[in-house]
Order: structure tokens, then C-alpha cells, then sequence
């Protein structure tokens, strides 16, 4: 699926509202920002794999895959705008790029109990272990 309006492409331009979601997130909270610089961004951008939701000027979500290694990067919604369906769309967008990429599995890790981790779970996704820092590892299907 190629989406339509609200959903594009990232551009640079995009990055300092991108990190602004980032930054505004209450769960999996960015506790030192420079873990994830300007440029971290850029390199999904250039790679076409980092989509955002924007209505009337804003930008209200993102959400990027790895197309090298077959992972979610980043799904955040602004606070104010959860709940209206834009992270299950940028997630399927990410993940039609993934099948388009030939990954037969996506990969990313969670908070275990988090919020995120219940979304992800209701839309499919199952355990498939524990990260070094003790984030939980969900897979799921493509």
C-alpha cells in the first residue's frame, strides 16, 4: 500500500518536529536526547523509510523501519492526537515497506507492560525474547 494523504515521506526539514514528538512522548521517554541526534533521523530520511501523519501544517505522528535489518525504528504519536488511529496506520505503512524490502518477519523492542507493548499485541505482534537492556522483542508476520 502506498498511502495517501495524511501519510508522506519524511523530508530534513521534518527533523526538528519529529524530535519534538519524540521528546513529548509519556512512555519509552528519550531520557538523553543526544542518544538520538538530528542525523539519526536523516538516515531513514534519505533511505525513504521514515513516514509521517501531518494535517494542516502539523506533523502529528511518525514512524520509520530498517529496511537493513527488518525493524520498526520509531512509532510515536503526539500526545494530544492518540487515540484517532494514526499509529496503526503509520505502522502498516512501515510494514508494507518492509515486505516490499522481501522481510518475510519485523523485529522491534518495547518497554515490557508498557502501553506500547499492548498496542503492538493487539495488533498481532507476540514475544520473541528480552534485549540486552531489558526491553522486550516482539516479532510479527509480514
Amino acid at each position: 500500500m502506498i498511502p495517501t494523504f495524511p501519510v508522506r515521506l519524511a523530508d530534513r526539514a521534518d527533523i526538528p518536529a519529529l524530535m519534538r514528538i519524540r521528546a513529548a512522548v509519556r512512555e519509552n521517554v528519550l531520557r538523553d536526547p543526544a542518544r538520538v541526534p538530528a542525523e539519526t533521523y536523516g538516515r531513514f530520511i534519505d533511505d525513504h523509510g521514515l513516514w509521517l501523519w501531518e494535517e494542516a501544517g502539523r506533523i502529528l505522528g511518525f514512524s520509520a523501519a530498517d529496511r537493513a535489518d527488518g525493524t520498526v525504528w520509531a512509532l510515536f504519536v503526539d500526545p494530544a492526537e492518540e487515540g484517532r488511529g494514526i499509529g496503526r496506520l503509520l505502522l502498516s505503512t512501515v510494514l508494507d515497506d518492509l515486505r516490499r524490502s522481501e522481510w518475510a518477519r519485523a523485529r522491534l523492542t518495547t518497554q515490557p507492560g508498557s502501553r506500547a507493548e499492548r498496542f503492538y499485541r493487539r495488533a498481532g505482534w507476540s514475544a520473541a525474547g528480552v534485549a540486552d537492556d531489558g526491553d522486550l522483542i516482539l516479532e510479527t508476520a509480514l
